[in-house]
């Protein structure tokens, strides 16, 4: 059975990002004598279609060549040339990607400066179309959605760790909420790992009873019974695939599969064998959850308040 990946950004709420395409694409197209140097104010993802570029940021040689992205952080200084016969095509997109409106996200994350775009032959056409249809001398709605999507998938493969605040930025408000998203995507991207909640926490530069109180506040669970949840997701992925609940109980770690069946209703809101059964509705043609008038028959964490504190 294929693994379960996490991601960089699963604890980030959709509605405390702003992304702002600050001009319209670069459609890159750049003949064998093309150079640049300069730096730029805000990011910039430039994504190759075609030919073969070389970049030099802080010292770091980065070679462009079709498939492969590079993300210039705002206030580098880059330089950059042509190394192929064929021209050099792309987009490049200019953008600010802030939380809550005041925080740059980009600067709170150690990135690769450069990665092999994932799912390419899926996004290689999605690109294209980007470049084809980006208004000459503004930005639109579709633009700003499409963008998004790429902007993700470049994250997701080049994302390193999480920047430790500073003690200045410890004491902002949105600082302290930030942190409980890290701290809740390091825990959702890695749940079946047991010293996770630790480790992410260790890297939280605020007091941890404090901090814990902070996150039960904000997520609507304590950092261990957050783990939990997430387990419970791996486990429903695990039998909506045709796998056992034995096997489901032993893949997110517990023995005693009784005591699993238990859990995950707590937390789901029906048993792993109802989910299981729900699901193959869902594959003959059925809806498993009740939503043919969006009301759901198990609402995930609808009574998380009884859950209760670690």
């Amino acid at each position: 059975m294929d693994k379960i990946e996490g991601n960089a950004l699963g604890g980030i709420s959709v509605n405390a990002l702003s992304l702002t395409l600050t001009r319209s694409t670069i459609k890159m197209q750049h003949s064998p004598t093309w150079r640049i140097d300069k730096c730029n104010s805000v990011h910039d993802l430039v994504i190759c279609l075609t030919g073969t570029a070389e970049y030099e940021i802080g010292g770091e040689k980065v070679i462009l060549s079709p498939g492969r992205a590079m993300l210039i952080e705002a206030g580098n200084r880059f330089i950059g040339r042509t190394l192929s016969s064929d021209l050099y095509t792309g987009v490049a997109q200019h953008f600010t990607l802030d939380v809550f409106g005041r925080m740059d996200l980009i600067a709170q994350m150690d990135l690769r400066h450069s990665v092999e775009m994932p799912h390419w032959s899926m996004l290689e056409p999605l690109v294209r179309h980007y470049r084809e249809t980006a208004p000459p001398s503004s930005t639109n709605l579709a633009q700003h959605h499409l963008f998004m999507v790429l902007l993700i998938e470049f994250i997701e493969a080049a994302f390193l760790g999480w920047r430790r605040p500073s003690q200045a930025a410890a004491n902002n408000p949105d600082a302290l909420s930030l942190s409980v998203m890290v701290a809740a995507s390091q825990i959702a991207a890695d749940p079946l790992n047991d010293g996770i909640v630790e480790s992410a926490l260790a890297s939280i530069g605020y007091n941890q009873d404090y901090f814990r109180r902070e996150f039960r506040r904000q997520v609507g669970l304590t950092p261990h019974k957050y783990q939990e949840f997430k387990r419970m997701e791996r486990a429903m992925g695990v039998l909506a695939a045709g796998g056992s609940v034995k096997k489901a109980a032993e893949y997110v770690g517990y023995a005693d599969f009784y005591y699993f069946s238990r859990m995950f209703k707590r937390y789901i809101g029906i048993s792993p064998a109802g989910y299981k059964a729900a699901e193959k509705r869902h594959r003959d043609g059925g809806f498993p959850r009740g939503e043919e008038d969006g009301l759901a028959v198990f609402p995930i964490l609808a009574r998380k308040s009884v859950i209760g504190n670690h």
